[in-house]
């Protein structure tokens, strides 16, 4: 038996419980770890809201980073033996695969023995944002020394990622943030330059620090107006890579910047490199590269224990944090 948090219909927070049941062995291929630390991710508030890719069958579980020790391994699984130090890549499905509770089972091929310099707090807090951010700034865009990269929703876990693996590669970091309040933090973090949305013409400011050359490379996960003046600043042939729906109006269509450009717009989820072997190898290889050298390096909002989960969730939802919200188990 262990206590795992599941939901039983879409709600806010307060549909979240703790309930104890009863947690299979692991089977063929698959690895458990008894949690130390969740990471907490705005998927998990879509999926419990009822607005995710994926549909619950209730009651379900949720979650996508865990770290932990190995309990036990399933048959044919090598290379792990209970008490090992691990961290999870976020599976496909987090109906399949819930992180949320004292012990918790995986592919193997999901299971990463992280460097031993990282707490059980800063270990939960690497694959999501990491992987994402490498996926669409690396793998995809080829992110070189010298571009420019505008990363919008910058103090969230994965743009201050985004902001760390641009340094790493002498990229020029362009934090784009709601209002000044954050900005000496995101400056702290390692942005080059940050520019406040709604106190500041974006497409002017932006224009302003790249020309002549313009902004190549946008990571973006709000979409709704915003999208017009980041694609008026970029430069001919840059790439959009758009990796969510946050805003709640209209995104438009920039056809003329798009046209007299040859703009790329490019939806990407972090599903595509977890789902693809080489590519994933080949992103665990650079964000562990990085967390040993110290060029990576999670930084966490604030940590809250397993019995406060529904505040956690609350906290998520105010948009307050600056990095990851870990939750202690």
């Amino acid at each position: 038996m262990a206590r795992v948090v599941r939901f039983h219909q879409h709600g806010g927070p307060e549909v979240l419980r703790i309930e104890n049941i009863e947690v299979p062995a692991p089977g063929p291929g698959e690895v458990q770890i008894r949690v130390r630390a969740l990471g907490l991710n705005r998927a998990e508030v879509l999926l419990r809201s009822g607005s995710y890719i994926e549909t619950p069958v209730f009651p379900s579980g949720l979650g996508l980073e865990a770290a932990g020790t190995v309990e036990a391994v399933g048959e044919g699984v090598d290379g792990f033996v209970p008490g090992d130090a691990v961290s999870i890549v976020p599976p496909v499905s987090m109906v399949r695969w819930p992180a949320y509770g004292e012990r918790a089972t995986y592919p193997a091929e999901l299971v990463v023995k992280h460097p031993p310099s990282l707490g059980w707090e800063a270990a939960a807090a690497v694959w999501m944002q990491y992987l994402t951010a490498y996926g669409a700034l690396i793998d995809i865009a080829r992110l070189g020394r010298g571009d420019f990269v505008v990363l919008t929703a910058a103090s969230s876990s994965v743009g201050l990622a985004a902001i760390q693996i641009a340094n790493r590669v002498g990229a020029v970091p362009i934090a784009v943030t709601r209002t000044s309040g954050k900005k000496p933090a995101l400056l702290e973090a390692g942005a080059a330059h940050v520019i406040a949305s709604t106190e500041e013409d974006l497409e002017v400011r932006l224009t302003d620090i790249t020309a002549p050359e313009g902004v190549r490379v946008v990571f973006d996960p709000i979409g709704g107006p915003i999208f017009e003046p980041l694609a008026a600043a970029m430069a001919r042939g840059g790439i959009l890579i758009e990796y969510g729906g946050l805003s709640p109006e209209p995104t438009p269509f920039p056809l003329f910047s798009v046209l007299s450009k040859s703009l790329t717009l490019r939806g990407y989820l972090v599903h595509e490199i977890v789902g693809d072997p080489a590519r994933l190898e080949a992103a665990k290889a650079f964000i562990l590269d990085g967390l040993a050298s110290g060029a990576l390096k999670p930084i966490i909002a604030r940590t809250f224990p397993f019995e406060q989960i529904v505040e956690a969730h609350r906290f998520l939802e105010t948009n307050e944090q600056f990095g990851k919200i870990v939750v202690t188990v």
